[in-house]
């Protein structure tokens, strides 16, 4: 299911010390963003700790939405950097078609956010969690349900559960009813964290979820196969204004610090800590980074 095309790498690096130089390191802070589930606020607080770390003031603004609110408040000046996905970015931001090679698809995003918008894309984190479909493992056996292909015929019988903005993104539930000619019983939007519940409660027969969930495993789901390669690869990596960067010497060395360091069994176990083990993003985020020597 998932694609491992690598996109890393920036390497070689030794721990991060202070030396932040620039006008916003002695007084405006760099304003970290995120989306409002798990993955995207861990990640968040790894980029605003990488960047306190190099001697920047921070100022975290998590969980502030979905992929319309967060892009638009970094376009607006409201915050400096956020973690995207290159998927999200080509089909969402873009309007662009799919696209399933890595590579040209951050070379795509990275052009032409840097055109449109003037955003840098920078190194990825190294990890691809794209989008998937899943069931209880026990009624996908039951119903012989191994791919997207084979859900069609007996979708009308299901219910679906997903994001509220999985109902309406081109590369979600719009898209796949196209590609496929899925049409479910009943469509529910819901915010992220319910989503597991739902499906945990038998209050939805198939979810969307990202392959990095470590709640997949958890529950026992099966993951569809995308048979007809719908989903783009969604590459996880950090987003800058370019004023920001021009203004703050050192600021980009530091965010690309997380470039290609997580492998997608990694995410895993990062996500496992904060969904399942109940333990904070910040805690989690400070853990890694010091286990992988990123800071001190």
């Amino acid at each position: 299911m998932k694609r491992r095309t690598v996109l890393t790498a920036i390497g070689g690096f030794a721990a991060l010390s202070a030396g932040a130089t620039g006008a916003w390191s002695q007084g405006k802070p760099i304003r970290v963003g995120s989306k409002n589930f798990t993955e995207s606020i861990v990640v968040a607080n790894m980029i605003a700790d990488v960047v306190e770390a190099a001697g920047f003031k921070v100022e975290r603004k998590l969980q502030l939405g979905g992929t319309g609110v967060i892009h638009q408040a970094l376009v607006n000046g409201d915050i400096d950097v956020y973690p995207e996905y290159t998927g999200t970015a080509l089909l969402v931001q873009l309007k662009m078609p799919v696209e399933n090679d890595a590579a040209k698809v951050y070379a795509t995003v990275k052009k032409e956010y840097a055109e449109q918008f003037k955003l840098v894309w920078v190194e990825t984190l190294g990890f691809n969690d794209t989008y998937a479909l899943a069931m209880k493992r026990s009624e996908a056996e039951k119903r012989n349900i191994k791919s997207i292909s084979d859900l069609v015929p007996q979708s009308g019988e299901l219910r679906f559960g997903g994001s509220q903005e999985f109902l309406v993104r081109p590369d979600a539930i719009p898209g796949l009813e196209k590609t496929y000619g899925l049409k479910f019983k009943e469509k529910r939007g819901m915010d992220p964290g319910l989503v597991y519940q739902a499906i945990g409660t038998d209050n939805a027969d198939v979810i969307s979820v990202f392959t990095t969930d470590a709640r997949i495993k958890a529950q026992d789901l099966k993951v569809l196969q995308d048979d007809k390669l719908f989903f783009p690869p969604y590459f996880l990596t950090a987003v800058v204004r370019q004023d920001a960067l021009d203004a703050n010497k050192g600021l980009l060395e530091a965010v690309n610090r997380l470039g290609g360091k997580f492998t997608e069994d990694e995410m895993i176990q990062i996500n496992a800590a904060i969904d399942l083990d109940k333990r904070t993003a910040a805690e989690v985020s400070k853990e890694w980074l010091k286990k992988k020597g990123i800071i001190r």
